[in-house]
């Protein structure tokens, strides 16, 4: 080994899921919104002014901070925006979790939670599920330098009710709780009640799931001023313009069309539960979902195999090669038509 290699920090990195190329393919494998932003959205960027793109962007975000104070009834000091909640997340994990103590978060969870850790060299324990995905709160119990954990979890689907949530923050007041609510609208009662309540709650959401927008990479936090002072100061010490200028203004105006917004989730609902019943027909099993995706294993086929024969086909699902998951594939839910064309494949492959 040369010299200047053993100075190289390494880690194991995040798999994202496959992007997928060409017209006629049904992707269903990244959990993205199959339905198009806000007309706002649309019409903003048709009236934007690209001579603004030569000047660097408001590195507050004061308009997309706006609309979601305005949205959620919240102070501008209680709202922390990044790009997507990775970056959000990744920037928490750098301003809270600097104790010796271990943090804590879900053996099946997201897999990034253990790339930062390893990244920025934080220690970190996994606490098991049960045999239904669920958290057992008591394993949150003890003594630790951070908890982070998605409600509705990612990949199973779960959700952990809003009484559970609180136990664990309340058992935790020595330090910080990052819930992060990546589905929480497809289902489920959101954490950010709470946060009058105790200091020590972070919740972080996305644009990029139910508001149609993961192409424009919009994230952000909520949580008490101290907090959000806290992630701002090593956002500044660490790139100031985090967030382009299109995704601050379109950003904006995704949060005003609320009533867009609404119409397509329970579209995405409505799909999501007749899946549930189309799927168990067809002989999957899984946990209740109350996000936009489905976590299932059939009865009599290999999840691997079922996954390759749909790839063939080009219709794309996430399947996740690690022991424990490796029998599941995770379907994101798609519109009707794509639904039906997954449907027609499985009913011809599963009775082969």
């Amino acid at each position: 080994m040369r010299a200047w290699q053993a100075n190289i920090r390494t880690v194991t990195p995040y798999v994202p899921g496959e992007q997928p190329k060409g017209e006629h393919l049904v992707k269903l494998n990244t959990n993205e919104n199959p339905y198009p932003p806000s007309p706002f959205v649309k019409n903003a960027m048709d009236e934007m002014d690209y001579d603004k793109f030569r000047k660097y962007p408001d590195p507050a975000s004061a308009v997309l901070t706006k609309a979601l104070c305005e949205y959620y009834r919240m102070e501008e000091d209680e709202i922390f925006v990044g790009v997507g909640s990775d970056d959000v997340i990744a920037m928490s994990f750098l301003t809270f979790f600097n104790s010796q103590k271990p943090v804590l978060f879900p053996e099946v969870s997201y897999s990034f939670y253990k790339v930062w850790a390893e990244l920025f060299r934080i220690p970190y324990e996994t606490p098991a599920l049960d045999e239904n995905f669920l958290i057992h709160t008591e394993d949150y119990y003890r003594e630790n330098g951070g908890i982070i954990f998605p409600n509705p979890n990612a990949p199973t689907g779960v959700f952990m009710p809003l009484s559970e949530v609180e136990d664990i923050i309340a058992h935790n007041q020595d330090s910080v709780v990052i819930v992060d609510e990546a589905y929480i609208d497809f289902g489920g009662e959101s954490a950010a009640g709470l946060i009058k309540k105790y200091e020590n709650l972070l919740v972080v959401q996305t644009f990029s799931k139910s508001r149609s927008m993961a192409g424009m990479r919009i994230g952000y936090a909520m949580g008490n001023k101290d907090l959000i002072r806290a992630l701002n100061d090593v956002k500044y010490s660490y790139n100031s313009y985090t967030m382009n200028m299109p995704s601050q203004i379109l950003g904006a105006e995704a949060v005003k069309d609320d009533s867009y917004f609404k119409e397509t989730i329970e579209k995405i609902i409505t799909t999501r539960e007749k899946a549930k019943k189309r799927l168990s027909e067809l002989g999957f099993t899984f946990p209740d979902s109350m996000a936009n995706f489905i976590f299932a294993s059939h009865r009599e086929k290999k999840a691997e195999d079922i996954y390759l024969a749909l790839r063939e086909k080009q219709i794309f699902v996430r399947y996740f090669k690690q022991p424990g998951l490796d029998n599941h594939l995770r379907i994101t839910i798609g519109t009707d038509e794509e639904m039906e064309k997954l449907y027609d494949f499985l009913e011809k492959f599963l009775s082969s």
